[in-house]
């Protein structure tokens, strides 16, 4: 099983211009929140068939958050 582990990702319910926003962006190597499309890149490398050997994987996608 692979695990795809976002961080912050710049949604209607979490935009990425609100004051909390800006405190998590200075704790984020790159700087601004993820794009739900950097999830579903992600995603879809991992469900695709070049994939197919790549097991037990936890992929951070969260800009350098996890760092």
């Amino acid at each position: 099983m692979n695990n795809i582990q976002p961080g912050p990702v710049e949604t209607d319910m979490n935009p990425d211009s609100t004051p909390f926003a800006e405190s998590m962006k200075q704790l984020m190597a790159l700087g601004p929140y993820v794009q739900p499309a950097d999830i579903a890149g992600a995603v879809a490398c991992l469900a695709g068939p070049e994939a197919h050997c790549i097991t037990g994987v936890n992929w951070d996608v969260d800009g350098g958050y996890a760092v």
